[in-house]
Order: structure tokens, then sequence, then C-alpha cells
């Protein structure tokens, strides 16, 4: 599990397929991360939860599914893209964020930017499947960041991010029709889940 609290940005390396595999091998440049890492470790990379496979002197190496591939923007990774980086939650940490599991949903794309005096507001297109599940002031993970929605439409929803957020993680040079891993939240899920549940049990 993640909060969404980006520890550090990190460097892609090489996004390698091997021939006739349909899954990949991915390698990050990560120093800040990987100090207490070790193989078998779970590490979002924006968003997405990566089983530490190797750690070389700084950084690590991860496999990627074809499922991933299919679901998240990873594959669309190329040699110097950043990457956001958070390792699993510690038992003793606070939960800055929300609740993050590291499994996306799904793909949205940056319609908007727009710069306020001391941030910036953000307008992301995403699957209408999903936006049951974004209410205005509730969380959302954009490439593994914890937002905070500020509004939701028919089409997409709208985050504001302060200067810290835009220096310390790859939202501050996104540029429009760019691609983001969303996840939703999870507790929401589960409601409808509980609700469908009882609709089944009472027919």
């Amino acid at each position: 599990m993640f909060t969404g609290l980006i520890e550090a940005r990190g460097e892609v390396l090489r996004l390698e397929h091997e021939p006739g595999q349909a899954d990949a091998r991915l390698e990050i440049r990560a120093p800040r991360v990987t100090d207490d890492a070790a193989p078998g470790d779970s590490i979002a990379v924006n968003g997405v939860c990566l089983t530490v496979v190797t750690i070389a002197d700084d950084g690590f190496t991860a496999d990627v599914l074809p499922e991933t591939l299919r679901r998240t923007s990873l594959g669309e990774l190329a040699p110097g893209s950043p990457v956001n980086l958070e390792r699993a939650l510690a038992t003793s940490a606070r939960l800055g964020g929300h609740i993050v599991q590291g499994h996306v949903d799904g793909v949205a794309t940056l319609a908007s930017r727009t710069a306020g005096e001391r941030w910036d507001d953000l307008v992301f297109e995403a699957p209408r499947e999903l936006l049951r599940y974004v209410a205005e002031k509730g969380s959302v993970a954009v490439d593994g960041i914890s937002l905070t929605v500020t509004g939701v439409t028919a089409r997409g929803f709208g985050v504001s991010i302060i200067p810290t957020t835009s220096r310390e993680t790859t939202l501050g040079a996104l540029e429009v029709g760019t691609s983001v891993n969303l996840e939703v939240d999870v507790l929401a899920k589960y409601v409808e889940r509980m609700l469908q549940w009882r609709e089944e049990e009472a027919r």
C-alpha cells in the first residue's frame, strides 16, 4: 500500500522487450528509494506497484507484465523519462495522502493547464466508467500523486497543484495531451460493490 506522497523522481534507463515476449523489463535510476530496498520489495512507479527484481548501485529493475502495459502508460516510457517513485508504506509511517494501492484503473489525458498566482490548475480527461468514482473534494491518484479533486465534469476532472508538487513530481513539466495513470479512490469502489451486493441479495 502507498499514500500518494512522492518520495523522489527517478529516471528511466531502459525499457526492454525480449523478442517473442509480451512483458518488459524496466530499469530505473533511483538512488533515494533504493537505500533500504531489496529484491521482492514494492515500489510504485508513476502510481504502478512494481516488484523489485534487482538492485544496482543507484537504481533497480522490475518486470512489467502485459496486463500492466495494456492498462497503464508505462509502455510509453523511454530512456530519460522522469518517473514518480514511492516505496511501500511502513506501518509506523503517517498516512499523509490517501490509501493508494498501486493498482491503476485506467489512463487519463491532460486536457488543459492554467497557471495561477501560486498554483496550477490542471484538467484531465478520463474514461467515463471511472468518473463515477471521482468526487469534488475527494481524492484521486494521478501518476501516483495523491491529489484533491477540485471539480468534476462529464468528461473529466480538475486538480490544483502547489509549487512543491510542481517542483518535486513529474506534474510540473507535464504537457497537454500527455497520458497519466489514474487510480480512483478504492473506498468508492467498495461502497459501489456493497450496494450492488445488497441489490443482488434483495432479488
